[in-house]
């Protein structure tokens, strides 16, 4: 069931589907919308009630205009909706920037957060280097090549392996980037470029917390996977092998038993 709601002031896409008392909340990553988890959500939906979100600026959400979507911004949106359709408590899943945005949920919004599963994310801030990479985005958008983005971005999430499997999920998110208005682009990375780091939250939060990797994620490379595993012990972790940092599509039953392992 698909609704658009007002959230924080803010006109909001959701879908909500699924049975059984306790709920995941699925938040996306950059450049992307709700239909990413369509083939996880329904198989989540079998078990448990399943809430998906655009997130402020991506998909068919607005976002007000605002020079930045800043993470905190971004999960009062969140926190919004789930009050509204009376979610008290949830598992988070949050994939790569959805993991930003569950982690300033579980700060905001102590209470709504029992578990948490960062997917292929982290709660580190952005490196100087990362603010180059997203300031150089930032200008291919001012320069109205997001064509750009929608060529190289969504077949870099991928591993190289399973990239002529995933084509037609390849050309959704392409052409997801086209229909993202430039203006949002711009201010969800000025957004990722000005969030905090959870590190101290993430290591001390006393919620049962679950690092997901992919053995070939272009973005987070294993071997910093491997520093974020020893640098939080007590959070539980896996790397998945044959994926990148799509493992939920890339490797969809593997995924899912963690997951439900986890809950």
């Amino acid at each position: 069931m698909e609704k658009f709601i007002t959230a924080a002031g803010t006109a909001t896409r959701y879908s909500s589907f699924g049975i059984g008392e306790k709920v995941i909340l699925l938040l996306h990553g950059y450049l992307e919308a709700i239909e990413v988890w369509d083939s996880l959500g329904s198989e989540l939906g079998k078990q448990y009630k399943v809430i998906a979100i655009d997130l402020p600026g991506s998909g068919w959400s607005d976002f007000g205009g605002k020079e930045a979507i800043t993470m905190d911004y971004m999960a009062e949106v969140v926190a919004d909706v789930l009050s509204k359709v009376g979610v008290e408590q949830c598992t988070v899943v949050g994939h790569s920037m959805g993991g930003y945005v569950a982690l300033a949920l579980a700060k905001n919004y102590p209470n709504t957060v029992a578990k948490m599963i960062l997917m292929h994310s982290s709660p580190y801030g952005d490196t100087p280097e990362k603010k180059e990479h997203r300031q150089r985005e930032i200008e291919i958008v001012r320069q109205g090549k997001k064509e750009l983005l929608s060529r190289l971005n969504p077949s870099k999430s991928f591993a190289k392996e399973n990239t002529k499997r995933c084509e037609s999920i390849i050309e959704e998110l392409a052409e997801q980037v086209m229909i993202t208005e430039d203006d949002a682009i711009i201010a969800t990375l000025e957004g990722m470029m000005l969030r905090e780091d959870y590190c101290e939250f993430f290591a001390n939060a006393k919620f049962p917390r679950l690092m997901v990797f992919g053995d070939q994620d272009n973005h987070i490379p294993v071997e910093r996977a491997q520093k974020m595993i020893e640098q939080f012990p007590t959070a539980q972790h896996i790397i998945i092998e044959g994926a990148g940092h799509m493992a939920f599509i890339e490797q969809p039953q593997k995924t899912i038993e963690e997951i439900v392992s986890f809950v």
